[in-house]
């Protein structure tokens, strides 16, 4: 069965620095795309970040040089490196083994859905 566990959200100041965790079970993540999603209050879930099977990343243009998006084989573990975080970017983030390079837009359909996990809830604020 395939599952996705998000981890490492917290409350931080402006400017400070999150990197959050999606522990994967029931697949390899060494040939899968792996999207990161944030939804904030009121408003529609967004793509992020996302890295393709081929390695190729994506990131929303309000995150772009700010957020890195990696994976690591061994632990088979993605990771979204938060840096130089601003009140915006607050929001419940989740992962899942599903995006679509340049299109933050994109959300899964049908059976996918399954793939939407708890989150874990990222807030910046002072």
């Amino acid at each position: 069965q395939v599952q996705l566990v998000e981890s490492g959200g917290g409350l931080v100041q402006p400017g400070g620095s999150l990197r959050l965790s999606c522990a994967a079970s029931g697949f390899s993540l060494d040939h899968s795309s792996i999207g990161w999603f944030r939804q904030a209050p009121g408003e529609k879930r967004v793509g992020v970040a996302c890295i393709g099977d081929d390695g190729t990343t994506y990131y929303f243009y309000s995150v772009k040089g700010r957020f890195t998006i990696s994976r690591d084989k061994v632990n088979n573990t993605a990771y979204l490196q938060m840096n130089s975080l601003k009140p915006e970017d607050t929001g419940l983030y989740y992962c899942i083994p599903r995006c679509q390079i340049g299109n933050p837009g994109y959300l899964p359909s049908g059976d996918d859905e399954d793939y939407w996990g708890q989150g874990t809830q990222v807030t910046v604020s002072s």
